[in-house]
């Protein structure tokens, strides 16, 4: 199923294996997934993502994870 904006987990592997963020007291966000931290966002960049973050619900939220931490598939690239 398609979310707003065309992003789809058909795999369920949001959900099993879903995305944790948290916000740095310098404006940060350390985006961690099964415990551990795969990357940080800095910058204008963690700003923009803190405010999409904010807006958006749940699901929403794996996704923008997802894209920014470049775990994002797009659908057409072979298993």
């Amino acid at each position: 199923m398609a979310g707003r904006n065309g992003a789809s987990d058909e795999r369920g592997r949001l959900l099993t294996d879903p995305f944790d963020y948290r916000v740095t007291k310098l404006g940060g966000v350390i985006v961690s997934r099964g415990g551990r931290a795969v990357m940080t966002v800095g910058g204008r960049s963690a700003a923009q993502l803190v405010a999409a973050l904010q807006r958006a619900d749940d699901s929403q939220v794996q996704h923008l994870l997802a894209r920014v931490s470049g775990n994002y598939r797009r659908g057409n690239e072979r298993s």
